[in-house]
Formats: C-alpha cells, structure tokens, sequence
C-alpha cells in the first residue's frame, strides 16, 4: 500500500508548521497545543489537528504536542536534513532576489547554480552563485545533478525552456512566470503567478473577505 495522499491545501502548511515549531524550540518550549499553535499561527485548531491526524498519531490527548518530536517529524517529512540542489533560470531583478536570498532559513537547500543570456559562456559568479547563458543549461543541470529549478523568465520562452528541463531529469519547476506550462508526468510544477496573487488581495480587501473563509 502507498503513502497516503496529502491534501494540497495541508501540504502548503507543512513549512509553516515547521518554521513555527522551530522558533518554539529555539525558545525551549517543550509542549504545546492545539489551540496554543492556533493562537500563534492564527490557523483553526480544528485545522491544525485534521491536518496533523493526515500522519498520525503526533499527539497525546491530555497532553499536546511534544515540540521536539514534531519538529524531528516535519524536518524527516519536509528532507530539511537531505536538502537540495537548486538551479535559478532568468537573473532579472526576481532572480536577483533569489540569488541575494539563496534560501537562507531553508537547511541545506541553496541555488547552486543560475543561468542568463548576458552572461559570458564561461560564466561569471554573483553572489557566490555561478552563473551562465542558457546554451550550457543541459550541460550544466547533468553536470551538478539539479532535481529542482527557480523559472524566473519572460512568458515567451518559458515553455521552450521547460521543454529542454524535461529531457534533464529534472524533477520539479518553481513556475513565477504567467504561462501555464505543459510539463511531462515525472516533472512536478508549482506555479506562482504574482499578479494573480495581487488581484486576490485586492478582491478580498474591497469585499472584506476574512481568510479564514477561503481556506
């Protein structure tokens, strides 16, 4: 029997999670409850238990959660101890972000490597990050062993691009550009469409939409 399926609104929580049971045990809080995390997350309770049953038993009636273990859970469950390597495409002022950035709360997961058509084919360093033109893309993601990529690049050519990573190896794409993009069964996508996240702000500001009603 497989693993159970992950709800994809619980599955988007899980580092929220992890990033809030971090600062508690930085704090020595060794317990902790439901309603406590709810307060702080300002997440439902309801929710917060549901989502954690999805795993099993992480607690004890009576007595909460202990913050330690959960923390070593969502660590396993997350592979914040394997970490991983990331390429970025497209070092315009997104990527910059990115490269300045580097995933620096995140263990072990860091951009190793960035790709740029201004940049020189034998590539220059930014950041400490390498980076060059997309001509040495392929090269370049076998060469580092990349299962995972940051696509900051106009509409365009992102699904030329997404195209060329399907034949890499690659395992999952991090989609900021605005092109719903056609990826193979072995590629994971998960799309972040910045202008259609400012639009939902502003309809739930102009309608006053709690966002607890939309979760």
């Amino acid at each position: 029997m497989g693993k159970p399926r992950i709800p994809q609104a619980t599955t988007k929580r899980l580092p929220l999670y992890y990033r809030f049971l971090r600062n508690y045990a930085d704090a020595g809080v060794q317990r902790i409850s439901s309603s406590e995390l709810s307060e702080a997350m300002k997440i439902d309770a309801a929710t917060i238990r549901r989502d954690f049953s999805h795993f099993g038993a992480l607690g004890r009636k009576g007595y909460g959660y202990d913050v330690d273990s959960l923390l070593q859970f969502f660590r396993e469950t997350l592979d914040q101890d394997e970490g991983a390597n990331v390429a970025l495409i497209g070092v315009g002022s997104l990527g910059n972000a990115f490269l300045k950035y580097n995933f620096q709360k995140i263990h072990n997961t860091k951009i190793v490597v960035a790709f740029d058509p201004k940049a020189p084919y034998e590539g220059e360093e930014r950041n400490h990050i390498p980076i060059f033109p997309p001509d040495r893309l392929e090269e370049k993601i076998q060469e580092l062993g990349i299962e995972m990529v940051i696509l900051t690049v106009p509409k365009r050519v992102a699904q030329e691009l997404t195209d060329r990573l399907a034949k890499t190896g690659v395992k999952g794409i991090l989609n900021f550009t605005p092109e719903r993009l056609a990826v193979p069964d072995t590629i994971r996508i998960q799309s972040i469409d910045l202008s259609g996240e400012l639009q939902t702000l502003i309809y739930l500001i102009k309608n006053d939409v709690k966002d607890s009603q939309i979760k």
